[in-house]
């Protein structure tokens, strides 16, 4: 049999906040260490649930920043979501319950104005993305009478919180999870940790699991959920890193490391 002399890690899936940038700007040595994979020639393909700009927004603040991104290296879960109802529930009237203007991001679907929530045709789906001051009380209200007259609960992520410049912030599914308490339905999840978000990516990079890393700083949503589809987690001790959120999780990290700046030297540890 031929020996498979191919490197070991053949692409990396990244996420943004918390790993490469906190509140969008560059953690210490992260454009560096992006610019060395991108000179080694290592596709890669960068991850976020970020549910408060558009692909072409956060490229372009990437960008600015000194990172060498473009709009094609990014996956948001907006997209992977739009996609995902597109095939799925094409012609359902979603009303969106988030904060930033993701629309051009939204192709496809049918977004619903709250002005028009009390029109003769139902919502089918409410769509929760992160949080912001968008989630009150009223807004709130509205989604979960919609759920009780039938409307599906689909969310981008279930984020509990992330990190600012002004500490950790609750996020949309701090709210998802009163939304699912309350109308007795359990959210459908679209963005990560869902399985068809990391595959999704893979397919977009031509790239197998078994050779690809996956970089986070969320140990469930991030690294566990990828190592559940074959591929290496790689935990980073920055951005939503708590030591007890690793010891309360349901698995181990294959890599942990002090920072993005440490992957170029794991990458080629690994492919050695």
């Amino acid at each position: 049999m031929q020996r498979d002399t191919r490197p070991r890690v053949g692409a990396a899936l990244i996420d943004i906040d918390g790993v490469l940038t906190v509140s969008w700007k560059p953690l210490p040595g992260a454009v560096e260490a992006l610019e060395r994979l991108r000179t080694a020639g290592l596709p890669f393909a960068l991850l976020t649930n970020t549910t408060s700009r558009s692909r072409a927004s956060i490229a372009s603040t990437l960008a600015d920043a000194g990172f060498p991104v473009v709009v094609d290296d990014i996956v948001t879960a907006p997209v992977v979501t739009a996609a995902h109802l597109a095939e799925n529930r094409p012609s359902a009237r979603c009303l969106l319950l988030n904060s930033g203007d993701i629309r051009e991001d939204l192709e496809g679907i049918t977004l619903v104005e709250e002005g028009e929530t009390a029109a003769a045709e139902p919502v089918d789906v409410i769509l929760v993305g992160g949080a912001g001051p968008e989630f009150g009380y009223q807004a709130l209200n509205r989604a979960f009478g919609h759920l009780q007259r039938g409307a599906r609960l689909v969310a981008m992520h279930r984020n509990l919180y992330w990190r600012t410049d002004q500490g950790l912030q609750l996020d949309g599914g701090a709210f998802l999870l009163g939304l699912e308490r309350a109308s007795g339905q359990r959210a459908e999840v679209v963005g990560k940790p869902a399985a068809a978000f990391f595959t999704g990516a893979l397919s977009r990079l031509g790239a197998e699991a078994g050779r690809t890393l996956m970089v986070g700083d969320d140990i469930t949503s991030d690294v566990l959920a990828a190592q559940h589809c074959g591929i290496t987690g790689v935990l980073v001790r920055t951005g939503k890193y708590q030591d007890q959120a690793v010891r309360d999780a349901d698995g181990t990290p294959d890599h942990v490391l002090d920072s993005f700046a440490d992957l170029p030297a794991l990458v080629a540890t690994l492919n050695t």
